[in-house]
This record gives structure tokens, C-alpha cells and sequence, in this order.
């Protein structure tokens, strides 16, 4: 929760020109329909209780009137864009945004139609000049994961830097205790032994490929594209002593060679783009020997939203990760039954998980404010990766999305008994 100053500061005046007094009432009535909770508006002097009684409960206050034209023009793109400007605060934005995605049927019928709906056009233009060719994914990666590891370092786990889901194995577990959980049951279910060569695809910051060298024995090539993350993981290696147990490639998936016993990739499927996720799924098929295993984390989308999903441009895709794409079951186990050889072992979702994950993100970095500032980020970019986070906190909590572990071997690998634990 956050403790809102209820009155709007001075530079930016609450005032209303003729067409806003006209808009406001409008866009007012369409978040009344909510259903599942209450949003209390405080604009200037005036309060508004809308929705309904629920289990969420938000306050918002308008800082500047140019909020209303921006959510109506720019539907939920730009409320977001909105927020990172100051035109308005809430005090739980994670329940806000749960509110929107409970009632997504209304927000996509209603916020999303009208001068919203170009808007949205225009920046799904845009979106496909994101595509994940070889030259665009160096580039829309170096776009998220360059912009500097000392930020990175201010929220993310201090033992693995792992980014993406950690796995809690009790409620009190540590973000470095549940990192390191979920590393140790990917490994296991992947049945990873010390005489193994297994390929990473997607290095991150080394976490998972130092701790599979120490932990399992086993030879391990990774590769990244991000020359932050190549840097930083190439540091690791040598501070740890793995140079001759760990290769460390700078390599796009798709240059990739040769055979590997086994191959795991965290949250990387979502950097490929729905066009291309064939050639990523056919890529992992051809890496892996005849009796070889492959275990992906992947963030999904619901199979019912996937179609439209794939081809428009929301905040996450526009600010924080562009030529992103989120893959639904459907869409990968489709993909792996049409293009591969592979069998499908197991799929598993751990979306709560990440909900927690991002809470302790957003603690974090919100609790090393002052860091982010001395490395030179402005409120903007502050406002917009707090938005971030709550975004996705929000959306796995309601599931909206998720994340699984999937499961994936040839037709000649030998069964190995699962523990049945997470």
C-alpha cells in the first residue's frame, strides 16, 4: 500500500476544460460497471465511489486533468503512460490493476473501442517493426536486459540474479532460498547428471549455469546476446573458477550447433516472437541427442487471449520489453507436436509463485529508491518500472498469465521417475 497525498500539487493545477467535463462522466460510468471492487477517486474536492462492493479496494486521485483525455485516447496504454507522467497515484496499484484484469471483458469492449482502438492500431504498427530476426532480437534485447546492471542489482535475488519466477517452498522462504528451490527442481526433473553437456539458452546474469556446474557436476554451454549479461556472467565464471567446466557463448539461438544431453531455457521463449516460435521449438528438437531432454520456462498467456494477444501492443511490449510475446499452452505444445520430435513429459504452472516473486521485486526496489536515483533515473523511469512490476504482479495474481515448466524429451530418452514436488 501506498500513503497518497490527497491534494494535487500546485504546478499542476486540477482543471477541466469543456471537452473533459464532457469526457469525464463517461469514462466514469464505464469504471462503475466494474465489478469485484470499489475504486475511490478523490479529484480535487471532488470523491467518487465506483464499482462495486469486493474484496479489492483502491484509491485514486487525479493530479491533472489531461489523465481523462490520455485513458480515453489511449485506453489502458495510456493510463500507463499517464501514471509515469504524475497525472495521477494509487494506493494499491496491484489491486487496480487486478480490477482492470477482472473485468477485461468491459475495458477491452469499452476503454479499448473509440479513438483508443486507433491509437492501438498505430502502435500495432509499430509492434511489427519489432520482429525477432537475428539483427532485431541483438536489438530489442540490448533494449531491457542493457540498460544496466547496477538497476538489476537493486531488486533481484543476491545470490543467483535470477530474473524470472523464483519457486517458494514455504511461505516464509527468502527470494534467494525460493531461487535457488526452483533452480534445484528444474534441474532434477530434468534429471541433469555429471556426465551431461547441457546447453543454456539464455544466460541471464550466470546464475543458473554456475549453479548447475557446482551443484550437478555437469559441463554446461550458455549463451546470451545482451553485452551486459555476457560481461557480467563471464566475470562470475572466472571468480568462481568454472572457465573449464563452463563455455560462455555470445551467439542468437539460431546460430547454434551441435548435440546436447540436455537443455533448459528460462523465460527466453517470450524474446523469440509468435513468429518465430516454430523455429525456436524445431531449433531445441534439433540440439538435443537422440535420447536428450529440454525443460523451458515459459511466461504464458490464456489460450483464449493468444490470437489477439500476438498481434496488438500493450505497456509491457511498448516500455519494458519490446518485440515481447507471451506463448499460450495451446500454442507451444501445438508448435511441439507439428515441428518436433518431442514428446511432451510434463507441464507444470508455478504463475503464484511469480506473483510473490514480484512483490519481493517491487519491495526491493522500491526499498533502494535512493541507489536508483544515484545511478541516474529519473521519476519516470522510476514510476514506469514500479508500474511494471505491479502490471505483471497484478496479472498473475488474477491469472491473466502464468508461467510453466514444461517438460520436454525425445522418443528415445529414458523415463525418470518425477518426485511430484514443484
Amino acid at each position: 500500500m501506498t500513503t497518497l497525498r490527497t491534494t494535487p500539487p500546485s504546478s499542476q493545477p486540477v482543471c477541466q476544460d469543456r471537452f473533459t467535463r464532457w469526457l469525464k462522466p463517461r469514462l466514469m460510468a464505464q469504471l462503475d460497471a466494474f465489478r469485484g471492487g470499489r475504486i475511490t477517486l478523490i479529484e480535487g474536492s471532488q470523491c467518487h465511489h465506483l464499482g462495486q462492493a469486493g474484496p479489492l479496494q483502491v484509491t485514486v486521485i487525479i493530479r491533472h486533468s489531461r489523465a481523462w483525455k490520455r485513458l480515453a485516447f489511449g485506453g489502458t496504454v495510456g493510463a500507463a503512460e499517464s501514471y509515469m507522467d504524475g497525472d495521477w497515484d494509487a494506493d494499491d496499484l496491484v489491486a487496480l490493476v487486478r480490477l482492470f484484469a477482472t473485468n477485461l471483458e468491459q475495458v477491452n469492449g469499452k476503454m479499448e473501442n473509440g479513438s483508443a482502438r486507433i491509437a492501438r492500431w498505430l502502435l500495432g504498427l509499430v509492434y511489427r517493426f519489432q520482429r525477432n530476426s537475428i539483427t532485431g532480437s541483438k536489438r530489442n534485447i540490448s533494449a531491457h536486459y542493457d540498460i544496466g546492471n547496477d538497476l538489476f542489482a537493486t531488486f533481484l535475488d543476491q545470490r543467483h540474479w535470477m530474473y524470472s519466477s523464483a519457486v517458494f517452498p514455504y511461505p516464509e522462504a527468502s527470494l534467494e532460498e525460493a531461487s535457488t528451490y526452483k533452480l534445484d527442481i528444474m534441474l532434477e526433473k530434468l534429471d541433469v547428471r555429471p556426465e551431461h553437456h547441457l546447453l543454456e539458452i539464455g544466460t541471464g546474469w550466470g546464475g543458473l549455469a554456475i549453479h548447475a556446474a557446482k551443484t550437478r557436476g555437469c559441463k554446461v554451454t550458455t549463451t546470451t546476446i545482451s553485452e551486459e549479461q555476457h560481461a557480467h556472467t563471464a566475470r562470475r565464471i572466472k571468480e568462481e573458477g568454472l572457465e573449464e567446466q563452463i563455455t560462455l557463448l555470445k551467439q542468437d539461438y539460431r546460430a547454434l550447433e551441435g548435440r546436447y544431453d540436455r537443455l533448459i531455457s528460462v523465460e527466453m521463449i517470450e524474446a523469440v516472437g509468435h513468429q518465430y516460435l516454430n523455429t525456436y521449438l524445431e531449433k531445441v528438437d534439433s540440439l538435443l541427442t537422440v535420447d536428450g531432454q529440454a525443460m523451458l520456462q515459459a511466461i504464458t498467456i490464456r489460450d483464449q487471449r493468444f490470437d489477439e494477444a500476438k498481434r496488438e501492443m500493450d505497456f509491457i511490449k511498448r516500455y519494458i520489453f519490446p518485440g515481447g510475446f507471451l506463448p499460450s499452452h495451446h500454442a507451444m505444445l501445438a508448435s511441439v507436436t507439428r515441428k518436433t520430435s518431442l514428446n511432451v513429459v510434463a507441464l507444470d504452472e508455478i504463475g503464484q509463485h511469480y506473483a510473490r516473486t514480484l512483490r519481493e521485486w517491487r519491495h526491493r526496489f522500491e526499498a533502494n529508491l535512493d541507489q536508483v536515483r544515484q545511478q541516474g533515473y529519473d521519476e519516470r523511469f522510476i514510476r514506469m518500472w514500479r508500474y511494471y512490476l505491479c502490471y505483471c504482479e497484478g496479472g498473475f495474481i488474477e491469472r491473466s498469465i502464468g508461467t510453466c515448466h514444461l517438460l520436454l524429451a525425445k522418443p528415445n530418452a529414458k523415463p525418470v521417475p518425477l518426485t511430484g514436488a514443484l
